[in-house]
């Protein structure tokens, strides 16, 4: 009796977990029941306009164009969709796919859904060049309305260019459109310029709506114009959607051409370096050794012989007082480079100027103060890794040049610049995001950027006390990495630093410098060896960045492995 009851339970959890499997996987023997429909969303989601900076693409009315939206299911029916969707073959049609459901992106990469992606694909007239298909939008907003949201950029990319690939074999002449909302972070998520013809922003989509990391932007042309502006690397033309709440707006069409406007206006500065899209890092040397630095004002590491950089951090102030001349003398005399960080704030002067300080920098309100920063590092000699303004992507306000609008960043760090003398070998021009999302809005051109700099700090938040939640060197990095990857430039990690006990951050240094031998896009590492600012952290305790010179000693060590 026992024996059968036991048989019987054993049978039971057997059929439970095969029902779990087959729910689980049920996608790959192609029983998911569910029909293909087709929605018209030329009213709720309506193409307003086009962008083509490089003016290929000729002007259509938007009315044109129609939009319709294909949510993928188990089966299609050929025929009903060409009649529903092609009834006039000289008709631009918009075509948004949405393939959704339980690890999707990975459904498609692995090939899952190729069937139906072949048999939609085929569906479309051969011929027929007015076709635009969008897959699996507003990818890069930090919200779950869709199964594809809130996932690895990588995963989406690889994703979208399957699913490309695999369209592009059964209709050659489609056009392929990579859609997204146009949110902080979209260039994460590009998947490059093989894999699309076109690009779509949307204007208030719902994913947008639910976000909440960002503030909203209530003026509708700097609106549309930030979100044109983090699509300047994909040299695409452009779809501006609108949304089913943008009916009653009467003046939207103005505003629109007011922002494309003020978007040519500003070409030479935003578009100056952008003749090809970078999709990958282009830069590696195997041989090298990263510089090994540290920002170390009580000079605890400075007697290191592997320190070859020193950092400094600059205001208007020390320049004007003779203190940025003595702190680069003293570098130079004990044999090191410099990274100097411009900070254009803490103006000593009575002035009648504005008080945003990158106006000022590009009126020439501070050529004084910067004329002899140029002057000071002609003098010295040794190369100085120069760094204008730096984390201006935070939405915070900590530094007066942060919040700000990125263009007005662009103009304000390429005039800087502009200022060194001709003749002058030893400058390094070094962009400075923190690496934060959105970062590549405030990219100023890689003709007056040799170095891009990111800081890792071991909390991801400062709320955070406990020294074991910090992350990983690896971790942040790879984070970080990606979102300034369209530079094609060499990183340089001008700030890091982990808090805890010794053991704990001998051991993350240790780890740091295993991943920094494996990465030879990285040119350089400079540890912050301090404290951070207290009045930053408010009633927390600031962390303290502070390492001992053997644990310091043995990071190199590591490092030196390379």
């Amino acid at each position: 009796m026992q024996k059968n009851r036991n048989l019987y339970m054993a049978g039971l959890l057997m059929l439970i977990a095969g029902l779990l499997l087959f729910f689980k996987y049920r996608h790959r023997f192609g029983i998911v029941a569910s029909p293909t429909t087709i929605t018209d969303k030329t009213s709720v989601e309506p193409v307003l306009g086009t962008y083509d900076r490089s003016g290929k693409r000729s002007a259509k009315l938007p009315e044109s164009i129609r939009h319709f939206a294909i949510q993928l299911g188990s089966s299609i029916d050929q025929q009903d969709m060409r009649a529903k969707l092609f009834s006039n073959p000289d008709e631009d049609v918009l075509i948004t796919v949405e393939s959704g459901g339980d690890h999707v992106l990975a459904r498609v990469v692995d090939g899952d859904l190729d069937g139906m992606i072949k048999s939609l694909c085929e569906a479309f007239p051969k011929e027929n060049k007015h076709i635009y298909l969008r897959w699996n939008p507003e990818m890069e907003v930090p919200v779950k309305r869709y199964s594809w949201q809130y996932q690895s950029p990588g995963d989406y990319v690889k994703a979208f260019q399957h699913f490309s690939r695999v369209c592009k074999k059964a209709s050659p002449s489609l056009n392929i459109v990579w859609g997204p909302a146009g949110y902080p972070g979209t260039e994460e998520y590009w998947p490059g310029i093989e894999a699309v013809d076109m690009v779509s922003i949307t204007l208030d989509s719902q994913s947008e709506l639910a976000a909440t990391i960002y503030p909203v932007e209530k003026d509708r042309v700097i609106d549309i114009r930030r979100k044109i502006h983090r699509v300047r690397f994909m040299d695409k033309p452009l779809f501006i959607l609108g949304s089913e709440r943008m009916k009653s707006d009467s003046n939207l069409r103005k505003q629109l051409a007011e922002a494309i406007r003020q978007t040519e206006k500003e070409a030479a500065s935003i578009y100056v370096t952008f003749g090809k899209s970078v999709d990958v890092h282009q830069y590696s040397d195997a041989k090298s050794k990263p510089l090994v630095g540290v920002y170390d004002p009580k000079q605890l590491l400075l007697k290191s012989p592997a320190v070859g950089v020193e950092h400094i951090f600059t205001d208007l102030k020390s320049i004007q007082d003779g203190t940025f001349e003595k702190e680069l003398t003293d570098i130079v005399q004990r044999g090191h480079e410099a990274i100097v960080s411009i900070e254009p704030w803490r103006d000593t002067k009575i002035r009648t100027d504005t008080t945003n300080v990158l106006l000022n920098t590009i009126n020439g309100v501070y050529d004084l103060e910067f004329n002899e920063v140029f002057r000071v590092i002609a003098d010295a000699k040794k190369t100085v890794y120069l760094r204008f303004a730096h984390e201006m992507e935070i939405p915070i306000h900590r530094y007066s040049w942060q919040s700000q609008d990125p263009v007005l960043y662009i103009k304000a760090f390429r005039y800087f610049m502009s200022l060194q003398k001709k003749g002058t070998t030893n400058v390094r021009k070094v962009w400075g995001p923190a690496g934060d999302r959105g970062a590549m809005e405030w990219w100023p051109g890689g003709d007056v950027v040799d170095y891009v700099s990111i800081a890792i700090y071991g909390l991801p938040d400062k709320n955070i006390t406990e020294p074991t939640r910090q992350e990983s060197f690896e971790t942040i990095y790879n984070r970080k990495d990606a979102r300034v990857r369209l530079t094609g430039k060499p990183l340089f990690v001008t700030e890091f630093g982990v808090k805890g006990p010794e053991d704990f951050q001998r051991k993350w240094m240790e780890n740091a410098a295993r991943m920094i031998n494996e990465h030879h896009e990285i040119a350089g590492v400079c540890y912050f060896n301090l404290a951070d600012n207290p009045k930053v952290w408010g009633d927390i305790p600031a962390p303290d960045w502070g390492i001992s010179k053997a644990t310091f000693d043995h990071f190199v060590q590591t490092l030196s492995n390379r």
